[in-house]
């Protein structure tokens, strides 16, 4: 286990407010966001408050054409937050030319006990590496020490890193759990 990581990821989250913050790294068809749900399920089953960072490529659109909140981003506001009894979304337009840091985007966030973030491969928090081998993509492992497991239903010869299959939440969630040192 790389202790670095660890500090690290206990200093942002302290920054940020947060209890811990775990990742998940793997190439677009991987499989992180259908894991992340069921891990986010599993999570909430065990009442641990889960927030979620995902990152997305470029000019996505979550508030679509025709609705308010596009309307009144489109006309110039920085952000906009839309609210209703059962949930709040706040959209802020980036108008540098740099991305949001990693920090800058957690500390949006009001404080969870546990922050998963999808994507945001380069950044120095412990990880999950979901990897297909029907993707044909290269295996982040072999570059990055953040990677602390490897979650796939393909056979990796000499994987020194513990080995999760797909389905199998509970061990994923319990490594998770151990990993960042989340009490119940």
């Amino acid at each position: 286990m790389n202790s670095a990581v660890l500090d690290d990821m206990l200093s942002l989250s302290r920054t940020t407010g947060h209890g811990a913050i775990f990742g998940f790294a793997g190439y677009s068809g991987s499989g992180k966001t259908t894991l992340a749900e069921k891990l986010i399920d599993y999570f909430y089953q065990k009442n641990i408050e889960i927030a979620v960072v995902k990152h997305a490529h470029h000019n996505f659109e979550a508030d679509h054409e025709g609705k308010d909140s596009y309307r009144l981003r489109v006309a110039g506001s920085r952000q906009v937050l839309v609210s209703s009894v059962t949930r709040s979304a706040l959209f802020t337009e980036n108008r540098s030319e740099e991305e949001p840091s990693l920090k800058s985007l957690l500390s949006r966030l009001e404080p969870a006990r546990l922050v998963l973030v999808e994507g945001f491969k380069k950044e120095f928090i412990p990880k999950l590496e979901i990897w297909q081998k029907s993707n044909q993509s290269p295996l982040l492992y072999l570059q990055d020490e953040t990677i602390l497991a490897m979650v796939t239903n393909d056979d990796i010869l000499d994987l020194p890193i513990p080995r999760f299959h797909l389905n199998e939440i509970q061990k994923i969630a319990d490594f998770i759990i151990s990993t960042v040192g989340i009490k119940f």
